[in-house]
């Protein structure tokens, strides 16, 4: 309600609302005067579920405009992308790369950085390529990207 007001009454022209419970995220869109939901609980439970799931993409948050999403996947050192260029990557229709985490450096990804295991990627996806991208940064024992 409060979102609404914001919106019509006082013409906020962009209105940031935080989610506490997930059962009530269905609330927070458009049509309330939300622009940008963010969900608390969503955001502790991918921290969560990254911290224990290295190799695996964890969606962290999903843009209410566009579909799209922020999603994260630190890479193994196994995986089949260990070594190559960014430039010399074929990364899915609809994916960008926005930053990697290597260390406690923050990285504007580079056609000339090579990727290594540890590093985490963040990317904004479409939620129908996060299957693709997953199978491109996979452990090189599976059928997923080469070099």
């Amino acid at each position: 309600m409060v979102s609404l007001l914001a919106k019509t009454e006082y013409g906020v022209p962009r209105v940031v609302a935080r989610v506490n419970h997930p059962k009530n995220e269905w609330l927070f869109n458009e049509s309330w005067g939300v622009d940008v939901a963010v969900s608390t609980p969503r955001l502790m439970s991918a921290l969560v579920e990254e911290a224990v799931s290295v190799g695996d993409l964890v969606r962290l948050l999903r843009f209410s405009h566009g579909e799209a999403s922020l999603v994260e996947l630190t890479m193994p050192d196994d995986a089949a992308l260990v070594g190559t260029r960014i430039g010399d990557v074929a990364w899915p229709p609809n994916t960008a790369l926005v930053t990697i985490i290597r260390g406690a450096r923050v990285l504007i990804p580079d056609p000339q950085h090579v990727l290594t295991g540890g590093d985490e990627l963040l990317f904004v996806a479409a939620p129908d390529r996060e299957p693709q991208l997953q199978e491109l940064l996979s452990p090189r024992t599976s059928s997923g990207g080469s070099r």
